[in-house]
């Protein structure tokens, strides 16, 4: 995903402070470690979650992960629906 310039601050504020809803919502639909990393050089961040039998992509069609998406819009570079613009990345290596 893409961060704004200027934005990381105030990106790591509002995950501290992440609605219970939205905590709550990913911690029932599976998700057991959740990480997102900065690349201070090319402003990108990284997310690395383990899941337990879930396809995390359909939580994007969830309410609240959609009102999310929409209070970190003005943050992130984003499509018309809100959804953070990413890049998949191409797994190369497992040890």
């Amino acid at each position: 995903m893409y961060l704004k310039p200027d934005a990381l601050e105030e990106y790591k504020k509002r995950h501290r402070e992440i609605w219970p809803e939205l905590k709550s919502l990913l911690e029932t639909s599976g998700i057991v470690n959740y990480h997102i990393f900065h690349d201070p050089d090319t402003n990108c961040l990284f997310t690395y979650q383990e899941t337990q039998g879930i396809d995390s992509q359909s939580l994007g069609e969830n309410p609240i992960v959609q009102k999310w998406w929409e209070y970190m819009r003005d943050l992130m570079e984003t499509h018309s629906n809100n959804a953070p613009r990413q890049t998949n990345l191409e797994k190369v290596f497992t040890l």
